[in-house]
């Protein structure tokens, strides 16, 4: 078995149970050896889609849409922090954020699914 420490952020806290404390809930979980992220996520029973930036051991693994972590091996005394798909972290971060072999990887296959300063909004309608 391993123990793997848990940090839900917002509105994903409420998966923590008893440990929710409405704006973030903190909780160690045991898990079989050679557990990986999906399984921690089974076990919260958090949908891979709710979530946004996660981290393993303050590492940057998932992003909102782009979750290369799901067969990330966890180890014992892993730190995972699991913020939900709407939260938003400074932009002066994040280019230099760490991140995972399997994050990094599927950033370089796929650019569009980085980070971006602005976007384009000319296909706006909103206000037409």
């Amino acid at each position: 078995m391993i123990t793997v420490e848990v940090w839900l952020y917002g509105e994903l806290s409420h998966y923590g149970g008893d440990e929710d404390k409405g704006a973030y809930a903190h909780l160690y979980l045991d898990l079989p050896a050679g557990s990986v992220m999906a399984d921690l996520l089974s076990r919260l029973r958090i949908p891979a889609q709710a979530r946004g930036a996660t981290f393993i051991n303050s590492i940057l693994s998932a992003m909102a849409g782009l979750q290369p972590d799901l067969q990330h091996r966890l180890a014992d005394k892993d730190r995972v922090g699991i913020f939900p798909e709407v939260s938003m972290w400074p932009y002066q971060y994040r280019s230099g954020a760490r991140m995972t072999p399997e994050l990094a990887a599927a950033l370089r296959e796929n650019p569009e699914h980085g980070l971006h300063h602005a976007y384009d909004i000319t296909n706006d309608t909103k206000g037409a």
